[in-house]
């Protein structure tokens, strides 16, 4: 299994740098950002929080409509920090792991929803964020900065000793799974949000009426499952990162 990982961790790290598709690129301080990706981060980013203000500026006692809902999506994303990172340690993670699942579920349907091949920009397409390779590297490093942070300041340097548990022979392999964490959470959320991308693509250019619908919903529970997936690992990961002995 660990063989497993190491050949997945090189083959991955060659198949970063091939280019998906043709890009819109921006000029940044002398880098090369993706222009197109950063318009849909914004985008999203713009929904949630506009979601976010008309859904609380009348808080009521009584939850109605849009305050029902964003009501019952808290406590959805609260359940998953809580059972992943535990009832003793999970409170201050549920921001995290909400915005994690909210950017992620967002800029899925996004994909999925919106008509983006009808925009056309001076080169490249419009497309989900996380079909963009650098958004989903960026959230799983996040990800990993996190469970390091929570580790760190829940346990000390100890929180290092977890290296050479249960025995010091297995330094390199934990050492080595700190790197297939996030390159597992990134590819496989690129890989499936492309696919999808790609096979609702092919089927409309195919039989442009009937055929893509039900491929498209099909993509629509997958792109909700693939943001329940990533928020799970990630506080999984966290609550593996500061679990305290005697507490479950």
């Amino acid at each position: 299994m660990y063989q497993e990982n190491f050949y997945s961790f090189i083959s991955s790290y060659l198949l970063s740098e091939i280019e998906v598709g043709t890009h819109l690129y921006w000029e940044v301080l002398g880098l090369k950002v993706h222009g197109q990706t950063i318009l849909m981060s914004w985008f999203v980013i713009s929904v949630l929080l506009i979601f976010a203000v008309v859904g609380t500026r009348n808080l009521k006692q009584i939850p109605q409509g849009i305050q029902n809902f964003m009501e019952y999506a808290y406590e959805f994303l609260q359940d998953i920090a809580k059972n992943q990172i535990g009832e003793h340690n999970y409170r201050p993670w549920v921001p995290y792991v909400s915005t994690v699942f909210l950017f992620i579920f967002v800029s899925n349907w996004s994909g999925a929803l919106i008509p983006l091949k009808l925009i056309h920009l001076p080169s490249g397409e419009l497309a989900a964020p996380t079909n963009d390779i650098n958004t989903t590297v960026a959230l799983a490093l996040l990800t990993s900065l996190s469970y390091f942070y929570g580790g760190i300041s829940k346990k000390g340097l100890n929180y290092f000793g977890r290296y050479v548990q249960p025995t010091p022979i297995l330094l390199p392999i934990n050492v080595l799974e700190d790197f297939t964490k996030p390159l597992s959470l990134s590819f496989r959320l690129f890989g499936n949000i492309l696919a999808d991308e790609l096979v609702v693509s092919v089927f409309a250019l195919l039989v442009p009426i009937f055929i893509p619908l039900p491929v498209m919903t099909l993509g629509l529970f997958a792109s909700s499952v693939q943001a329940l997936i990533f928020s799970t690992l990630s506080a999984a990961y966290i609550g593996e990162a500061v679990e305290e002995h005697g507490h479950h």
